[in-house]
């Protein structure tokens, strides 16, 4: 019951901290990107503070050194809605891969396209991957951080991983690095339940991928090390919690 009570609370804490946060925002439209993208990071930062204070969940970063400067790919696991914001204030200059229709939400969506956000039009079929390849172009020119979900959406702990093919294609269209990232938010953030579940969700960065492998050998390469890091994540933070 205390855990249900907390995770109400916080949830509550989260949508009112989401609203003051586009008001903040909303100057920005008149700046340079960077700005909304600051704005951003400082709303995940607030929340990561109201997550632990309030639900009792708290955050573990483990090889930030492995952070590349500049332009990157950075391929994230993907088990709940922690990481959307989590992983904003890890990086420089991140943008997200997103559906277009995220972009079509009054306000939310025109900050997203001021923060020049990588919107992907799934119903265009094989154009959408050239769609998507072109505009993140742009913006890994800028020196960016490109953060996709391979998976494409959320995935729940423990489930078989589905990797899908627009990070090898952008790996192989875009010649920078990818960074693995895998993490255990799913043991405190379940998918698709208001429960946060006391505990501290470890977020790994794994050994960065360089350009130029065979896409097979990177897909293979990147799911290989991502789900055994994850699994790992996912029994140790299994047994702090029996713990």
């Amino acid at each position: 019951m205390v855990t249900i009570l907390r995770s109400v609370a916080f949830n509550i804490c989260f949508y009112l901290n989401t609203l003051v946060f586009l008001i903040i925002a909303l100057p920005t439209f008149f700046l340079p990107y960077q700005a909304i993208v600051e704005v951003a990071k400082a709303w995940g930062r607030v929340n990561l503070v109201l997550l632990r204070v309030i639900a009792g969940v708290d955050f573990e970063l483990r090889g930030r050194e492995k952070i590349p400067p500049g332009a990157v790919i950075v391929a994230a696991k993907h088990q709940s809605a922690w990481e959307t914001f989590a992983l904003l204030h890890l990086f420089d200059s991140p943008t997200f891969i997103m559906k277009r229709e995220l972009q079509w939400i009054p306000i939310f969506g025109w900050l997203t396209i001021k923060g020049r956000m990588v919107a992907v039009d799934r119903r265009a079929g094989s154009q959408a991957l050239v769609q998507m390849a072109e505009r993140a172009r742009v913006e890994l020119a800028r020196g960016r951080q490109l953060i996709i979900f391979p998976e494409g959406t959320r995935r729940p702990v423990g489930a078989e991983p589905r990797y899908k093919y627009g990070v090898s294609y952008l790996y192989a269209a875009e010649g920078v690095p990818c960074l693995p990232v895998a993490l255990n938010s799913g043991v405190f953030w379940p998918r698709r339940s208001i429960l946060r579940r006391p505990g501290t969700v470890v977020v790994e960065i794994l050994d960065p991928i360089p350009p130029g492998l065979d896409k097979e050998d990177f897909i293979r390469r990147l799911q290989d090390e991502i789900e055994t890091a994850t699994a790992r994540l996912v029994a140790e933070g299994g047994a702090r919690r029996a713990g």
